[in-house]
């Protein structure tokens, strides 16, 4: 009985392999990559031709190379972006998404690629001004934030005090910012050290390398052992022969 068991199995794992979102996407020769575009540097749409551009995005044709597949970027927004994922609009999301519980209830995550938090960032001539959340949750000041995602979400747990302005356009946040619309915004570290980098000596980040909390940032697919272990292998090998380095160091 035994043997008859196994010889069983044996046939049945060499039969044809169960369909799968890889399957899927290897079988159409396309990936469909859901960014809100308005992310940089991970990812950014430009308005006039349409073309994204960013760490995430090349990261993105490096994956795609790796299955040889066509990419196609989904737009998507922070508002929109879970419901858009559990629509099935895209394969896999990228673009500076961070891991969070309530995602992971709909999704799976792979490795993290950074750790991140939230940390303010403010005009240079205000930077002492707001060390602390017990600085910024005061009355009088002001705190951009972009709607639906993480940073409203953290600001609304966080501040009574302090005034949100909710800024729809996340593309012109940190204009706003620098021409005085607020006093400062809070959001990951990673975002504060390049517009800090885009905007010399007018904006400052506060203490990036001591966040408030605890992120990191990871890409999201759907619960899929064929294509999560796709994923998290593609990551391990660029992390490891120079590619993720060398994407970084273009865009950070």
């Amino acid at each position: 009985m035994r043997a008859l068991l196994c010889a069983a199995f044996v046939i049945a794992a060499s039969g044809p392999a169960a369909a799968s979102d890889l399957s899927d996407i290897l079988h159409r020769g396309v990936i469909r990559i859901g960014v809100t575009g308005d992310y940089p540097p991970f990812a950014k749409r430009d308005s006039a031709t349409g073309a994204y551009s960013g760490f995430d995005v090349d990261l993105a044709r490096s994956l795609g190379e790796a299955l040889g597949a066509r990419v196609d970027f989904v737009p998507t927004s922070w508002p929109t972006l879970s419901a858009d994922f559990a629509a099935d609009k895209f394969d896999v999301g990228m673009g500076g998404i961070s891991v969070t519980l309530e995602r992971a209830r709909l999704g799976f995550f792979t490795q993290a690629y950074m750790r991140e938090g939230k940390t303010p960032i403010a005009r240079c001539a205000d930077k002492a001004k707001f060390a602390t959340l017990a600085d910024i949750d005061k009355p009088g000041v002001t705190v951009l934030v972009n709607p639906g995602g993480g940073n409203e979400k953290f600001d609304r747990a966080h501040l009574k005090a302090a005034r949100i302005e909710v800024h729809a356009d996340n593309s012109t946040n940190f204009e706003a910012l620098a021409n005085g619309e607020g006093d400062l915004m809070i959001t990951d570290a990673s975002e504060t050290r390049y517009q800090q980098k885009l905007h010399p000596g007018v904006l400052c980040a506060l203490h990036p390398d001591a966040p408030f909390d605890f992120g990191e940032k990871a890409y999201w697919a759907p619960y899929d052992p064929a294509l999560d272990g796709f994923l998290d292998q593609w990551l391990h090998r660029v992390r490891e022969n120079g590619t993720f380095a060398a994407i970084y160091a273009k865009w950070f």
